[in-house]
């Protein structure tokens, strides 16, 4: 796969998402502030690919830093990690990853600055090294649950592109297919911004995996008619309850696979996890811009001008209605997640 951020020539290089599947570009990110708004902006979306990025913005951001006292740099470095972390509320990758960034700069501390930001970068890049590591284990452990001829619906995007690559939920469909499992991928379309239509069919085409895409609103007669037989979604926070928040669309999926009988599969790394946010009603939700619903990427317009709109990124699945959640040490019942992962 393209690689979805790396660190290339003193920059933080982005695969520019919101081009895809016309266009494979990329953003040459050369300060913080741009890392930022590539975030935002969802030119890099996918809550580990978010937490990636983040920890290479912080290292960016500390190169530029011309001071030589460690009280001083220090300081500047936690206003970097502030900024960043104002870019998105829900996923908890990103605070993950910009902790790590802090407890590194704390942990050098009497070390000389110019030592330091070579130690940011390496963490950041460690950061990088470690997802993808995750993610393959998610795939093995996930693959597991997969049998040979089965459908598997997938909202959203939890592939290599959500992630430093390989992918969470897509990864244990790389990782069945690898196998010679005969799968196919029924792929949501996921309104408003499409990235299930745009990013998931896109990326398993690379792969030659076999993926139908359909809308959002035919996943229910598709499970009537026996033509799912499995529900595989990512995550971007998960409460220590077990409780789920993706991407908006994805309870609707939940329920639906409940009524059906079809087993419904969350796949994260432990960083995704939240064990100090006791349930997904605490999880802040990030509310985007009307535009997004009202318009096909702000240039068709679909709405009446002025219309009242609602637009939550996220939305949350209770526990109760997950078979399992994914992850990379293994497969736990929602419930079983604050005892195997306290911290």
């Amino acid at each position: 796969m393209v690689p979805t951020v790396e660190w290339k020539d003193g920059m933080v290089r982005i695969l520019d998402q919101s081009r895809l599947p016309e266009q494979v570009t990329f953003l040459d990110c050369k300060d913080y502030q741009t890392v930022a708004r590539a975030i935002q902006e969802l030119r890099v979306r996918g809550a580990p690919a978010i937490g990636v990025t983040a920890a290479m913005g912080v290292a960016l951001g500390a190169q530029s830093l011309t001071m030589t006292s460690y009280e001083e740099f220090a300081k500047a470095v936690r206003g970097i990690c502030d900024h960043l972390a104002a870019t998105r509320p829900t996923a908890v990758n990103l605070f993950w990853a910009i902790e790590r960034m802090k407890t590194t700069l704390v942990g050098l501390r009497g070390h000389p600055v110019s030592e330091i930001k070579r130690r940011l970068v390496e963490e950041s890049q460690r950061i990088l090294d470690e997802d993808i590591a995750m993610n393959k284990e998610i795939g093995r452990h996930g693959a597991t649950l997969i049998r040979d001829g089965q459908n598997i619906l997938t909202h959203c995007n939890a592939g290599a592109l959500a992630t430093a690559g390989y992918g969470t939920a897509l990864g244990v469909v790389r990782a069945a297919w690898e196998q010679g499992k005969k799968i196919r991928v029924l792929a949501d379309e996921t309104r408003p911004v499409l990235q299930g239509a745009r990013l998931t069919v896109w990326e398993l085409m690379q792969d030659h995996i076999p993926v139908t895409l359909i809308t959002d609103n035919m996943a229910g007669a598709l499970m009537r008619q026996g033509q799912v037989q499995l529900c595989l979604v990512g995550a971007d926070r998960i409460a220590a309850n077990g409780d789920v928040a993706n991407k908006i669309g994805t309870y609707s999926v939940a329920v639906l696979a409940k009524a059906h009988g079809i087993p419904f599969y969350v796949a994260a790394p432990h960083s995704t996890i939240d064990l100090a946010t006791p349930s997904g009603d605490q999880i802040p939700i990030e509310q985007r811009k009307p535009q997004e619903v009202t318009s096909i990427f702000g240039s068709q317009p679909v709405a009446p001008i002025g219309a009242e709109v609602l637009n939550p990124a996220f939305d949350v699945t209770p526990a109760e209605y997950i078979t399992a959640i994914i992850t990379e040490q293994g497969v736990f019942k929602p419930s079983e997640l604050a005892e195997r992962f306290r911290r």
